[in-house]
């Protein structure tokens, strides 16, 4: 394939490399479970969400499809095949650099993987006034050193009121050792007795936290 016959024009392959760069960068999802955008923005004090419209999603959208607009315009041919790479990479890429930055170079609470899938909490009542609680979570350390850090549980709208309760007489410690897997298990008697709205018994999973060692934080 020879290279100068199918590009048209420079101009517009530079302009779509550093739109498509641009939407890649903003959909990096480290170091919290969200894109990089998404930390910019907050970081900025910028809103990255009203009324469920998510700001940072849409502009990863725009930047993409302008990077692809401008990439077939700087190209003579096989505008179909090099669209269809760019889609592919453009998702992809992201979360292989993230997983692969872990995975080698990240340190402390950085190198720290929480399996959230195989993570659950659940719920029952002991007595008329003690709720009682179990969470078992799962981390990974990647890095050589043990990791040390803390954490508690990240309060989204939709989390179970019962979840919330966890987070009293927080954060929780947790010490994971080089390149190995711990599961964490806490427990804890809630009084509900000040309370009189409450679910009595139930479970969750996928339950979001977040990681703390020192002034570093990760919301996962």
């Amino acid at each position: 394939m020879d290279v100068v016959k199918l590009v048209k024009d420079k101009r517009f392959i530079n302009m779509a490399l550093i739109l498509l760069f641009t939407s890649m960068a903003l959909n990096f999802p480290f170091p919290h479970e969200y894109p990089y955008g998404e930390t910019v923005a907050t970081a900025l004090h910028i809103p990255v969400q009203t009324e469920g419209i998510k700001y940072v999603g849409i502009a990863i959208i725009l930047f993409l499809f302008a990077g692809l607009y401008f990439l077939v315009k700087s190209l003579n041919k096989y505008h179909g095949r090099f669209v269809l790479i760019a889609i592919i990479l453009a998702f992809s890429i992201p979360h292989v650099a993230a997983s692969a930055f872990q995975k080698t170079l990240a340190k402390g609470i950085y190198a720290i993987s929480y399996e959230s899938e195989s993570s659950s909490c659940s719920f029952e009542m002991t007595d008329e006034t003690t709720l009682y609680g179990i969470c078992e979570l799962l981390f990974e350390n990647y890095s050589n050193h043990e990791a040390q850090f803390t954490f508690d549980f990240y309060e989204k709208e939709d989390d179970l009121s019962m979840l919330s309760l966890m987070n009293n007489h927080v954060p929780y410690e947790v010490k994971v050792k080089g390149n190995e897997r711990e599961r964490v298990k806490i427990e804890k008697k809630i009084d509900i007795s000040h309370m009189k709205n409450f679910v009595g018994e139930g479970e969750s999973a996928f339950m979001n936290i977040i990681i703390m060692s020192g002034e570093k934080s990760r919301r996962l």
